[in-house]
């Protein structure tokens, strides 16, 4: 788990917000809970360095803050639209029980023991990130998808995937893709006889089309996602942030 010093910061203006910018650090907020949120400040050179990491927005971070630790989750951030600096950061805090949404990457491994991958196939990732409902504390660092033995033509489903009992994907209702081991994409054909060159292009050409080894597809706006049924709204008071630190 990664740490970050945060100090407490008061400003009430953008001026305020400038000057803690100009002194190399990056404000930020902490939200979430019952507690009120936290205005704080962070050392812009540790941050980066956090950021260049992958995966930063589905790690959990321990911040330290006068003296007392608390775990959070990256949630978003802002950057200066020329420069590309951190300006802003906003974080939850980590309580036991809540559940949130949240991507999280995909790592494929034992590539070299794969019988399709040695035989020219080619890994077509469907997905990168899985969109999971879990609670905060029970996040994921990553699905794990082994290559061990598999061949071309074999496909990953999120069912492949061991997720703890509390740990559900949005997307529900069918089993669907993450990966697929495909054919190689170039193959090379074997010589034609000289009659069958002759004619050659009195046929049309027949075109293919590429779909998954299962016919699966990728998602698309009209998968059905965990939570989409027509309900009345519910207040979440764990993500709300306020309105004057979005800027």
């Amino acid at each position: 788990m990664n740490s970050l010093e945060a100090n407490i910061r008061k400003n009430d203006t953008k001026g305020q917000l400038n000057a803690i910018r100009n002194n190399g650090n990056v404000p930020g907020i902490i939200y979430g809970g019952k507690d009120q949120n936290q205005k704080i400040s962070i050392p812009k050179k540790l941050l980066k360095t956090l950021i260049e990491k992958e995966n930063f927005l589905s790690n959990i971070i321990t911040l330290s803050i006068d003296g007392k630790t608390q775990n959070v989750l990256p949630r978003e951030i802002k950057y200066h639209i020329l420069s590309d600096e951190p300006t802003h950061v906003d974080f939850l805090r980590i309580l036991p029980g809540v559940k949130i949404k949240i991507e999280v990457p995909v790592n494929f491994i034992n590539h070299e023991k794969s019988p399709g991958l040695k035989r020219g196939g080619v890994l077509n990732i469907v997905r990168r990130k899985v969109e999971l409902r879990c609670p905060s504390e029970k996040i994921p660092a990553n699905l794990t998808l082994d290559l061990d033995g598999i061949d071309i033509g074999e496909s990953f489903k999120i069912s492949s995937v061991k997720l703890e009992s509390d740990v559900t994907p949005t997307i529900q209702g069918r089993d669907f893709v993450i990966a697929t081991l495909a054919p190689p994409t170039i193959m090379k054909e074997p010589e034609k006889p000289a009659e069958a060159e002759a004619t050659e292009g009195e046929e049309g050409a027949e075109g293919a089309e590429v779909v998954a080894a299962d016919g699966d597809k990728p998602a698309t706006e009209g998968d059905k996602k965990e939570g989409d049924e027509k309900k009345p709204a519910e207040k979440k008071p764990a993500e709300k942030k306020p309105a004057e630190e979005k800027k």
